[in-house]
């Protein structure tokens, strides 16, 4: 199988060091883009501020046009995420835990990479999700703490699905 495409925008608000997303481009597994405007057209952009849910309903979108995440530090974007983004391009993960050093425990407050890692198990892209991943040592953790979530993520056919399984866990 493919993988799928993945861009990220670094909005230089969090430890570059501790960046997930940079580590991912430094092993070539995700594709920065400087500017919000240079993501590419029709690429689904992960946003915890839209009403619509991530699920197989896009998968078709993200093969052709890849996912991206917007690499903002939530202590200094909080709810303010950029709107420039088409409404039709936003999409949200349903709950699920971060399990990176940062934010451990934080529902919905996912890194660069756990955001990634979430979509692809969502859209059936597991083994690119575990490889990208692998490049933490703390990755693992991430299937862990979700084991039961991302299993019944992975399995739901739809958004109505996904939503239906998020309201076993929230």
């Amino acid at each position: 199988m493919e993988s799928l495409q993945l861009y990220f925008y670094d909005g230089n608000q969090c430890d570059p060091k501790k960046c997930s997303g940079r580590r991912l481009a430094k092993f070539d597994l995700a594709r920065q883009v400087k500017r919000i405007a240079h993501i590419p057209a029709r690429t689904l952009v992960l946003m915890p501020t839209t009403d619509k849910v991530l699920s197989r309903d896009d998968l078709e979108r993200a093969k052709k046009s890849g996912i991206a995440v917007l690499d903002l530090s939530w202590k200094a974007t909080g709810d303010n995420f950029p709107k420039s983004i088409k409404m039709s391009r936003q999409r949200a993960l349903p709950f699920l835990v971060a399990s990176n050093p940062v934010n451990y425990g934080k529902p919905f407050i996912l890194s660069t990479v756990e955001a990634f890692a979430a979509a692809l198990v969502i859209l059936g892209y597991r083994e690119q999700a575990e490889d990208i991943l692998s490049k933490f040592k703390w990755g693992p953790t991430f299937f862990k703490v979700n084991r039961e979530p991302l299993e019944d993520y992975e399995n739901a056919k739809n958004a109505k699905e996904i939503i239906e399984v998020q309201a076993l866990y929230i």
